[in-house]
C-alpha cells in the first residue's frame, strides 16, 4: 500500500491555444505595415531609354506622366502613343489640368517643390514629348526630369 502511483505515460498534455489570436494579429499587423501599395497600374508599353548618369529623387514630391503605345490589353485605344496620368489616358490638352490636380493632392509644403517625372517610352515621337512640355510650361511646372534606366555594363 504505497501512497505514490505511477503516471500513465501515454497521455500528452493539451496544447494551449490562448496566444494564437495574438500571434495572428501580430502577423496581420506586420504585413499591413510592410506592404507597399502600387501608385498606378501601367496602361502603356514603357521601355525606358538607357542613361550613363542617373540620380534618384524622393517620390513624395514627384508627379509622374507616362507616354507610349497602349499595352496589349488596351489595344482598343489604338496603336498611336498615348499619355497616361495616374490610371487614365489623357489628351495633351488635359495635361495642365492633371498637373494642377496632382499638385493639389500633395502636402502644402511640397507643392512649391514639385517635380514632374516623364516616363516616356524610347520609341515615342519627340513631338508628343514637346507637346507635353509646352503644356507643362503653361501650368508653370518648370522642374521636369526624364526617367531612364541605368546603362547596363557590357
Amino acid at each position: 500500500m504505497s501512497k505514490f502511483r505511477k503516471k500513465d505515460k501515454g497521455e500528452l498534455p493539451a496544447i494551449s491555444t490562448a496566444s494564437l489570436p495574438d500571434i495572428v494579429f501580430m502577423l496581420l499587423f506586420f504585413f499591413m505595415v510592410a506592404t507597399v501599395m502600387r501608385d498606378s497600374s501601367l496602361m502603356i508599353e514603357n521601355q525606358l531609354p538607357s542613361a550613363d548618369q542617373v540620380e534618384k529623387l524622393k517620390k513624395d514630391r514627384t508627379i509622374f506622366i507616362y507616354a507610349g503605345k497602349p499595352s496589349s490589353q488596351y489595344k482598343q485605344f489604338g496603336v498611336e502613343p498615348r499619355i497616361q496620368f495616374n490610371d487614365a489616358f489623357i489628351t495633351v490638352e488635359d495635361v495642365q489640368a492633371s498637373v494642377f490636380q496632382g499638385i493639389g493632392e500633395m502636402n502644402e509644403e511640397l507643392q512649391s517643390k514639385v517635380v514632374i517625372g516623364l516616363k516616356v517610352d524610347k520609341n515615342t515621337n519627340a513631338g508628343l514629348v514637346s507637346d507635353i512640355k509646352q503644356e507643362l510650361r503653361k501650368a508653370n511646372a518648370l522642374k521636369v526630369m526624364y526617367i531612364a534606366n541605368t546603362k547596363k555594363a557590357e
